[in-house]
């Protein structure tokens, strides 16, 4: 069963930078495509970006690209999210997952079957 703990979350200023990690424990991240959400106070848990095993596929919304990239150390079963650039409206907890079955390219919540318990990040104007 693999178990997801994030970190690296606080509170930053306006254009200010973060750079959130999820490391895996408890099983292998194996050729399991690795995402980041986030969830605001009232609103749905919003898809952040999404990184394929091997590290050659990503996507991100619009709302972030240019300012967040995803990457991973297979070796230390960890994920990142570096934040750049950082808005307000980015304020939200932040929480890693693992797709729910190795080799799949998950498109929707669903299709992650791991997930941690989230790292508060908040901006401040």
């Amino acid at each position: 069963q693999v178990q997801l703990v994030e970190s690296g979350g606080g509170l930053v200023q306006t254009g200010g930078s973060l750079r959130l990690s999820c490391v895996a424990s408890g099983g292998s991240l194996s050729r399991r495509a690795m995402g980041w959400f986030r969830q605001a106070p009232g609103k749905e848990r919003e898809f952040v970006a999404v990184l394929s095993w091997g590290g050659s596929t990503t996507d991100y919304p619009d709302s972030v690209k240019g300012r967040f990239t995803i990457s991973r150390d297979n070796a230390k079963n960890t994920v990142y999210l570096q934040m750049n650039s950082l808005k307000p409206e980015d304020t939200a907890i932040y929480y890693c997952a693992a797709s729910r079955y190795p080799s799949t390219w998950p498109t929707q919540k669903d299709d992650y079957g791991y997930w941690g318990q989230g790292t508060q990040v908040t901006v401040s104007s």
